[in-house]
């Protein structure tokens, strides 16, 4: 925990350098500081789901927790604004949700412990150097999806597909990843694909709209740019009887047909728990970061029908939750 010598210090430093002091911590209590590129669904989730994991180890908001959060709203350097003040005023861990956020959090600092979530490859993002335990200030939870699972439900619910569209944003390394793997396991399964990128969320509705006439179904990976303007994408779908498929449950919400994926408010509950390992006294270079192994099955039957599909009903007996 924070000792009351050392939160007087931070705050000293801190109005010495005339910096804005973004929290208002007791100084007994624990700073857990979290950020996320964008807000949307699954994201929000994850940042939830800290903070229940946090609670019910008895690290509660009010008792002997603060708990922060800001958004980089997509963002780039935004991202790394968020990651120097956080730094700057100390905080016992940073949970940097996301890629881009993750990266900027590890670029910024060697010394407060990291714990990233929802990254979908941590070695190629330069996070850490292999799938062990660091040695250094950084740990996580990794999102990478189970892409050739994807592939296969989108064989299975369209049969008749021979092309899959991706839009994507170049910018983010976890959708280059991505887009590399949805390349391979579906040419593996028979698939062309065609990629569409789209470096900011404005740019999603025409990134969609390029792959009308070309694309039997739209498969949305978990990048955030996209995510974070779904709606586009569907309304696409809808207008042109083409199916869309998502990398995450909270999108079938939105109006994808179905996803096989990661429940990530568990992934928050996960990341939760290696962050009170590390309060508790564990150094995070000496924990590996984990992967999800729990996938779920959501269907949208009316979404699929709207998009020229009939779900089986096999396919939705099976499902973990079917949206209507």
């Amino acid at each position: 925990m924070i000792s009351k010598n050392l939160g007087s210090k931070i705050f000293a430093a801190t109005v010495a350098l005339g910096l804005s002091f973004p929290f208002a911590a007791q100084a007994e209590d624990v700073v857990v500081a979290t950020t996320a590129i964008v807000e949307h669904p699954a994201l929000d989730a994850v940042r939830d789901g800290v903070r229940d994991e946090l609670k019910a180890q008895g690290f509660e908001e009010g008792k002997n927790l603060t708990f922060l959060y800001k958004s980089a709203q997509g963002n780039p350097a935004t991202a790394a604004q968020i990651a120097r003040e956080y730094i700057g005023n100390g905080p016992n861990v940073i949970v940097p949700i996301a890629t881009p956020s993750a990266q900027a959090v590890v670029a910024a600092t060697k010394d407060i412990p990291v714990v990233f979530s929802a990254v979908t490859d941590p070695v190629a993002a330069k996070l850490v150097s292999s799938e062990g335990p660091s040695g250094t200030n950084v740990t996580g939870v990794s999102d990478l999806s189970p892409i050739d699972q994807h592939i296969a439900l989108i064989k299975e619910l369209t049969p008749n597909a021979k092309s899959i569209g991706v839009p994507y944003n170049p910018g983010e390394a976890n959708s280059v990843v991505l887009l590399d793997l949805v390349k391979k396991h579906g040419a593996a399964q028979g698939f062309e694909v065609i990629a569409s990128p789209a470096t900011k969320t404005g740019e999603v509705l025409t990134a969609a709209q390029n792959l009308v006439g070309k694309a039997d179904v739209i498969y949305v990976a978990t990048d955030n740019t996209i995510i974070s303007a779904f709606e586009a994408v569907v309304k696409v779908g809808i207008d042109n009887q083409i199916p869309v498929y998502a990398g995450d449950t909270d999108s079938v919400k939105r109006g994808a047909l179905a996803a096989l994926g990661f429940d990530y408010y568990d992934v928050g509950r996960q990341t939760g728990k290696v962050v009170v390992d590390i309060l508790k006294g564990k150094a995070a270079g000496d924990i590996a970061f984990q992967g999800v192994k729990k996938t779920n099955l959501f269907v949208n039957p009316g979404m699929a029908e709207k998009m020229g599909v009939t779900l089986p009903p096999e396919v939705i007996a099976r499902a973990t939750e079917v949206i209507k």
